[in-house]
């Protein structure tokens, strides 16, 4: 600990003080991070998550600084446009992904010397199914 330091509370208690906490800060309080604010941006999150932060602050007229408190500390959401866009497959990349599961499939029963005659396909659902002759 520094001598300037020993010596500013030394001064501190000399005036009075009792405890080494923060007191308490005149100013103005914060505003823009409430439940309000945080529902808004949860909201237009979950309507266009690629959606940057600017935009969002740009949006609902408050700072991009509280934008990224409320996005990342209070909804602990990460890289909006990276991480939250689920992979939407279309029909012709399902049929391409039964194709080569399937010649993997060949090819791993060649290397084996198995004949087990195991197919895959795409379910009502849309599902990958396999189907075997033994199931």
């Amino acid at each position: 600990m520094s001598r300037s330091r020993v010596y500013q509370w030394c001064t501190w208690f000399g005036e009075g003080r009792t405890s080494l906490g923060d007191e308490p800060k005149s100013g103005r309080l914060k505003t823009s991070t409430n439940e309000e604010n945080t529902t808004r941006v949860d909201k237009l999150i979950r309507c266009d998550r690629r959606m940057k932060l600017r935009e969002i602050a740009l949006k609902l007229e408050i700072p991009k600084s509280t934008v990224h408190e409320i996005v990342h500390d209070t909804l602990g959401y990460r890289k909006v446009s990276a991480r939250w866009v689920p992979k939407m497959l279309t029909e012709d990349h399902k049929l391409q992904r039964v194709e080569i599961l399937q010649r993997l499939l060949q090819r791993c029963q060649q290397d084996n010397g198995d004949e087990d005659t195991t197919h895959i396909g795409v379910g009502p659902g849309g599902d990958f199914q396999a189907k075997s002759d033994y199931w």
